[in-house]
């Protein structure tokens, strides 16, 4: 069970939510006797009990600590990487995990959270993706209602589709807002994005785009054969990748080049795009 932070009046009523728990209800007697036993501790906790009285079970909270292990999206990594490092990580298998996946998560890509997890060993496959669902789901929602007031699922999505391009193809964080307004300018007046990130989708996510990729690949992620917005990330995109793309850079730029210094050469013209190379 994964305890969160907080007041032991919060932890509480998280334990009242949880219907698989031995005791029923709690309330301020348990918050009470928690001052005695211990505090619940924030993280994974294994409860491996059968029938515990109330008190053995406040007490087992306070001390059970599960073992863990950490493992990392990066973002812009797809998740065909990402279930083969949790395979080799946590001991589990990749084809599994992604049967589970297709299962808990809406979209092919994008939805898990890149950044460090620090999970317990002994889940199942299925286990440990329904864990990621619904940490993911909540970050989401959570971030969506923070940032834009509201979380409208679908609409969410389709800013963390953006920003997954975004995220592939911005050299730094500072270029991450003015790629955002390319992507915008282009789609306002209807021209297709274009941009190689957007074919690092799932196995391909550290191959160079070759001009037989563009003019062969007819994933929906190939920016270059369809126009508009992929119909979901084609990586995972960092928080800092979505700021951007809900906070453009008031920019009329409709084009970019990398130059030596590894970062971008932006122009508004074709003919001055050109010249950039």
């Amino acid at each position: 069970m994964n305890v969160p932070k907080g007041s032991i009046k919060s932890i509480i009523t998280y334990l009242n939510g949880i219907k698989d728990i031995p005791p029923n209800q709690f309330g301020k007697l348990d918050a009470f006797a928690m001052q005695f036993v211990g505090t619940p501790q924030s993280g994974f906790v294994d409860l491996d009990m059968e029938n515990p009285t109330r008190l053995e079970f406040l007490k087992k909270l306070s001390t059970a600590k599960a073992a863990t292990k950490e493992i990392t999206l990066i973002p812009g990594e797809t998740l065909y990487f990402f279930l083969q490092d949790v395979a080799k990580t946590f001991g589990l298998d990749s084809q599994k995990l992604q049967e589970s996946y297709d299962i808990y998560f809406h979209l092919p890509e994008g939805v898990i959270v890149p950044e460090t997890y620090k999970l317990p060993l002994g889940l199942s496959e299925d286990q440990f993706i329904k864990l990621l669902s619904q940490m993911s789901y909540k970050w989401h929602e959570n971030t969506a209602t923070q940032l834009m007031g509201v979380y409208d699922r679908d609409k969410w999505f389709y800013y963390v589709s953006i920003a997954s391009i975004v995220q592939k193809e911005a050299a730094n964080i500072d270029e991450m807002p003015i790629i955002a307004a390319v992507v915008f300018n282009r789609l306002k007046l209807g021209m297709p994005l274009q941009m190689d990130g957007s074919l690092n989708y799932g196995e391909y996510s550290h191959q160079k785009v070759t001009p037989e990729r563009i003019r062969n690949d007819t994933n929906v992620c190939n920016t270059y054969k369809y126009k508009g917005i992929p119909p979901y990330p084609c990586t995972s995109a960092s928080l800092q990748a979505i700021k951007a793309v809900l906070n453009p850079a008031n920019v009329e730029y409709l084009y970019f080049v990398r130059n030596k210094n590894g970062t971008h050469t932006f122009s508004k013209t074709y003919q001055d795009h050109k010249s950039n190379f």
